[in-house]
């Protein structure tokens, strides 16, 4: 009887074992209570209001920002994790842009560049040449006309080119135009073109987009080598407004001599870390992501200037913040490292740098929760991307992802956008990405996209804050899960990432 009732007893240790470790895994309550909507508040409101004027990528602003951002840090109680025993790590980004000493003549009429005429790449060219004005470019016009060694001028069409994407006009008049007809002229040998803005659609692309961004000129990571110039363009592209017609007359010439010229400027990641309480599992690290940057001060739009980007990306910022104070009250067995990376806007470079330079060794990352626009649209929903059919990313590290939804907000989750189909391919459009190609297993938390994204409006007293509270819950959970997992997630072997 007695070796009965030993065998009982160590049946009943060994059977609770797996509803020990499981609830090990649920985030503490002390942690959660850390996670305050008061707080939440009051850091959108200074982070992503009028005093850092919208946070431009490669500016004064984006620094000033990151450094009010390690001072937060600190306060919850994160270590520096940067370069040199700082939060920071800083890098290079190059901007190229047509330069001001640029030239533009049509017949005897000098245009002015940003006003008369917009550039559409920063790369140099050298015209002397007639143009040729067809009116709207179809196939058909474009096919018939002699358009060797001349400048054509056409009103594009919209047939064959997908507008139902966000920011059409944008997409349209910076990259969708040039695809669609580049090398069609010049396959016809022309040595120029001239697009027109004829209607409400591109006119308003060059009020409210496009003319500021084309100015701006295009950017590029410089990993610390040398700067690689603007080349010549193949065939240069430009676009006027229809006003300006009649300069086209009896098939003037086009003079244009495009200067480029180069920068580089400072950008920043900032890097805070818990450490966890297992002697072995704290050298490993479970990231928890967002980024610093958005718009700066651009175009007005109903009277507004500054593109404060409560949503893109402070919302994610201040989330990282509040979860740092989950882990500061209540530590995790692995370590947590919390970074907010610079110049995410232009495409992805602040992380796209740290995949290059990792601040701890690449193995010891488990994985990356980023959180990016996770503020807006109806509470009860949400998404994560990551986590479906030839998007995911990682099977354990989805199902602790979605465990820790149902443990705390239950969002209902909106699947349509983490289709490896969509048009808008928005698993590649935050910092996550770059670790992905890297092998590196990640999820994007994110409450999609609304009205007031890349806009003057997109402003701290529009975010829903209940529901901001909900989505730092929801990543508090899932990386205590991934935080005190005795499994590491592992990339699907499924999983193939675009490059």
């Amino acid at each position: 009887m007695k070796n009965f009732f030993r065998l009982l007893l160590f049946i009943t240790c060994v059977t609770s074992l797996p509803r020990l470790s499981a609830q090990a895994q649920i985030a503490p309550a002390k942690g959660l209570a850390a996670i305050k909507e008061s707080e939440l508040k009051t850091d959108l409101y200074t982070f992503a209001g009028d005093g850092f004027r919208g946070r431009e990528f490669c500016s004064p602003d984006e620094l000033r920002a990151a450094v009010w951002l390690a001072d937060q840090m600190r306060a919850t109680g994160m270590k520096p994790a940067g370069n040199d025993g700082t939060f920071f790590q800083f890098f290079d980004v190059q901007r190229d842009r047509v330069s001001a000493l640029s030239t533009l003549k049509i017949g005897d009429k000098k245009l002015e560049l940003w006003k008369d005429i917009l550039a559409i790449e920063p790369l140099q060219a050298n015209i002397d040449a007639s143009i040729v004005y067809i009116g709207k470019g179809t196939v058909e016009a474009v096919a018939a006309a002699n358009l060797e060694g001349k400048v054509v001028a056409l009103i594009p069409t919209y047939d064959g080119v997908d507008l139902n994407v966000a920011f059409p006009e944008t997409r349209f008049m910076q990259r969708l135009v040039t695809l669609k007809y580049r090398n069609l002229l010049y396959n016809k040998k022309a040595k120029g073109i001239i697009f027109l803005a004829s209607d409400d659609f591109t006119k308003t692309g060059w009020k409210e987009h496009v003319h500021v961004r084309f100015e701006r000129g295009a950017y590029k990571l410089n990993n610390g080598g040398k700067m690689i110039l603007p080349e010549q363009a193949a065939i240069p592209a430009f676009w006027m407004l229809d006003k300006d017609l009649t300069l086209f007359n009896n098939n003037p010439r086009f003079s244009a001599n495009v200067i480029t010229e180069s920068f580089l400027y400072p950008s920043v990641n900032v890097i805070g870390k818990i450490e966890g309480t297992d002697q072995q599992l704290k050298t490993e690290n479970v990231l928890i992501t967002s980024h610093i940057d958005h718009m700066g001060v651009r175009e007005t739009q109903q009277v507004d200037s500054i593109y404060n980007g409560a949503d893109d990306n402070g919302s994610a910022v201040v989330a990282m913040l509040a979860i740092g104070r989950a882990y500061h009250a209540v530590p995790a067995k692995r370590s947590q490292l919390f970074i907010a990376f610079g110049s995410e806007e232009p495409y992805l470079f602040g992380s796209n740098y740290y995949t290059l330079h990792p601040t701890v060794k690449k193995e010891s990352i488990v994985a990356v929760l980023n959180a990016d626009l996770i503020g807006r649209n109806a509470i009860d929903s949400a998404a994560i991307l990551g986590t479906m059919g030839a998007n995911n990313t990682s099977i354990l590290l989805t199902k602790m992802a979605l465990e820790a939804n149902n443990e705390g907000p239950k969002f209902k989750l909106d699947s349509v956008w983490d289709n490896p189909n969509h048009k808008e391919g928005f698993l590649y459009r935050s910092d996550h990405a770059p670790f992905l190609k890297q092998g590196i297993p990640a999820v994007f938390y994110t409450t999609l996209l609304h009205p007031d994204y890349h806009t003057p409006k997109d402003d701290p007293e529009h975010i829903d804050y209940k529901k901001l509270r909900k989505v730092t819950e929801w990543m508090y959970r899932t990386s205590w899960k991934v935080s005190n997992s005795a499994i590491r997630p592992v990339i699907n072997p499924d999983f193939k990432p675009k490059r």
